[in-house]
């Protein structure tokens, strides 16, 4: 079974920074935007597929993961047969926020989050999964765009607990609910108003959209190694206790990496529930 560890050593030894430029050279026409290259991109890293031929990719990918069919309104993009699963997210700001739509952050998939689709929680047999933030920060010229760093963040150290999320959510729509002399209809979004002018023609529909900051910013009191001059960096946040969760063989090959630019360690990050309560953490770091 792959793991991030060894996604991490795949794309050392395949960087590529240009992805979209590499994918559209090795064939794959379904490429039409950064955005997809970065998702196969991730996929070929867990899969360590990134160097074969396109025609025997789908095999490979069946191995490896249970579900690759995700979107922005079905999370997640990929599970990991009986491992994580991921949600991949590209931006074109190293401080800007990430847009997670309809979703709100996890720090774990449940089986029973009403935006998975049935196909996904019959795919394979789980309750909950772990779930890693595949955050991809590109630069655009007038020729090409650029891979600059992709974050690598387990939601449990990015993420509170979903009973916040969810709590903040049933409140408002409570509030909006209660609004009298409105229309209301069921609906799985926060409200959705009906017969809003005198033709009673028109429906509202409220709709939350979240977003969550930056890894570099959210981060920002450790020292991630981050560097937005390096030309390609990759930087990956787990708890100790996940990466110790790890096969020996994983983390033996990871720890044995000794190329200019690898740096792997142990800090203290905030934990998401309760900021004032440090927990000790795995910052893997590798820039080129």
């Amino acid at each position: 079974m792959t793991n991030i560890l060894q996604a991490i050593a795949t794309i050392i030894n395949n960087p590529i920074p240009d992805l979209l430029s590499y994918y559209k050279s090795q064939g794959n026409n379904r490429i039409k935007a950064m955005g997809d290259a970065l998702k196969y991109f991730v996929k070929d890293a867990f899969a360590n597929t990134i160097d074969e031929p396109e025609l025997s990719k789908p095999e490979k990918y069946d191995e490896v993961f249970s579900w690759i069919r995700g979107n922005q309104s079905n999370p997640p993009n990929l599970m990991i047969r009986n491992g994580d699963a991921i949600e991949v997210y590209k931006i074109q700001s190293s401080k800007g926020s990430i847009q997670l739509n309809s979703s709100y952050p996890k720090s774990k998939l449940f089986y029973n989050n009403p935006q998975i689709t049935l196909a996904c929680r019959d795919c394979e047999t789980w309750t909950e999964k772990d779930i890693i933030y595949a955050i991809g920060v590109t630069s655009k010229d007038n020729t090409k765009e650029n891979l600059k760093t992709l974050w690598l963040i387990y939601g449990d150290c990015y993420a509170a607990s979903k009973e916040y999320y969810e709590g903040i959510k049933d409140q408002i729509a409570s509030g909006i609910n209660a609004i009298s002399d409105v229309e209301f209809s069921e609906t799985e979004e926060l409200g959705r108003v009906n017969k809003v002018d005198p033709l009673s023609i028109t429906s509202l529909r409220i709709r939350p959209m979240w977003l969550i900051n930056n890894p570099s910013t959210v981060f920002d009191y450790v020292d991630t190694g981050y560097d937005p001059l390096k030309n390609f960096q990759i930087i990956a946040i787990m708890k100790e206790s996940k990466y110790l969760s790890f096969p020996l063989d994983s983390r033996t090959t990871i720890e044995s990496i000794s190329v200019p630019g690898f740096n792997i360690n142990t800090q203290s990050i905030k934990c998401p529930d309760n900021p004032d309560n440090l927990i000790p953490a795995k910052i893997i770091t590798y820039k080129i």
